[in-house]
């Protein structure tokens, strides 16, 4: 009965839209700040830290984490020009896609990616937050981009995916343009 609300219900949709708005402004205000910075973003010392300090259990030292700590040693550090410009850029489109109902689920999915990210990484902060408001988009489905530019795309996306899958209709022989 509650998910039926959560996922159908425009009571819901409301609900949805002022936590994705809420969730949108903190990704686009934490985006914005290291793009529009005087000094450019650079993660190299937070992956630097996160390899010599990485989450460990208390009791042995034992990593928590170890294929993420190899991840950011082997591919983040390495290619962290690359990072310094995707993680900017990837906050502000987050809040962005979150404050105008554009593609909602795909914003949140990427956003709670990168809150992982940073938690495998050490750093709490506003991160469990953050990740508890996505997932509650995240169940909302469809209903969370309906005050937003999704209301008006889906069906769009719905016509063009049941249209592509009438195209991949198996066809009989006899058709002109389709081999036997």
């Amino acid at each position: 009965m509650i998910r039926k609300w959560w996922t159908e219900h425009t009571g819901a949709s409301a609900l949805l839209a002022l936590l994705r708005i809420y969730l949108g402004w903190q990704w686009l205000v934490a985006g914005w700040h290291k793009l529009a910075a005087v000094k450019p973003f650079d993660a190299t010392g937070f992956l630097n830290q996160a390899i010599t300090s990485p989450v460990a259990e208390k009791g042995t030292g034992a990593v928590l984490y170890p294929t993420f700590t190899a991840f950011i040693e082997h591919f983040a550090l390495p290619n962290v020009k690359l990072i310094n410009f995707m993680i900017p850029l990837g906050e502000f489109l987050v809040g962005l896609g979150l404050i105008l109902g554009w593609l909602t689920l795909t914003a949140t999915f990427f956003g709670l990616l990168m809150n992982f990210m940073f938690m495998f990484a050490g750093t709490v902060s506003t991160n469990p937050w953050l990740i508890l408001f996505g997932f509650l988009i995240i169940l909302g489905g469809a209903n969370a981009g309906r005050f937003g530019i999704d209301y008006y795309i889906r069906p769009f996306v719905n016509k063009t995916i049941a249209r592509l899958r009438k195209g991949n209709t198996p066809v009989s022989s006899d058709h002109p343009n389709r081999p036997a």
